[in-house]
């Protein structure tokens, strides 16, 4: 499948601008929307990881959106743990069903890294209370339990299909702390070997995982 270049935009969020990175085949059959790290600690969406996840997730015919966190690049506001970066999640996809015109079936993938899987949990719960649940959710290192950093995150509950990824020598999120939350969900968790919470030295396995997780889905 051919793909368009990537695209820079800028739209217009709750609290101002939102900027984006656009990664979109030739005849898209949804949206996937890929969240970077933590934007206080250097996370922006040129994040490696998230641009794995967007351009496999391009590969497999999505339109891959690469927001940037509020406080990051051109992206206008100020960090809030969470909160209004759901809500700036949330209309980066009102705008993007209404630009491709998918809102006939409304295909979405949620896909985020770290502090970016935690938005998107969020973001999942807020989708599927106003009965438009996410296709999928993809969640590789997600922020979970205390982490590194003294930072404390309650993250919501997904369902059994998610596709969460994880490093065992994850240094900022321990593996521990994302089976614990998951074990109480009965959410299987995928386990890389030897990866750490950047995957360096990895990152062909999350394409490798995610490609094959797609076909199991078909």
């Amino acid at each position: 499948m051919k793909a368009q270049p990537t695209e820079a935009q800028l739209i217009a969020g709750p609290d101002g601008a939102i900027e984006l990175l656009i990664d979109a085949p030739e005849a898209p059959r949804g949206i996937a929307l890929v969240c970077h790290p933590h934007p206080l600690f250097g996370g922006a969406n040129t994040n490696k990881v998230a641009h794995t996840l967007a351009r496999t997730l391009r590969d497999l015919g999505y339109v891959a959106l690469r927001p940037n966190f509020r406080g990051v690049g051109k992206s206008e506001g100020t960090h809030d743990n969470g909160g209004a970066e759901t809500e700036d999640m949330l209309a980066v996809l009102d705008w993007a069903h209404a630009r491709w015109n998918l809102d006939a079936y409304r295909p979405t993938v949620l896909a985020g890294f770290s502090f970016g899987a935690f938005v998107q949990t969020r973001v999942a719960k807020r989708l599927r209370e106003a009965g438009q649940a996410a296709k999928r959710l993809i969640l590789v290192g997600t922020a979970a339990g205390f982490v590194e950093g003294a930072r404390q995150y309650a993250t919501e509950a997904v369902g059994p299909d998610s596709l969460v990824i994880h490093g065992s020598k994850d240094e900022t999120v321990p593996l521990a702390n994302v089976l614990a939350w998951a074990e109480p969900l009965d959410v299987p968790v995928v386990v890389v070997p030897g990866a750490d919470h950047f995957f360096h030295g990895r990152l062909h396995c999350l394409k490798d995982i995610i490609n094959r997780s797609s076909c199991e889905c078909h």
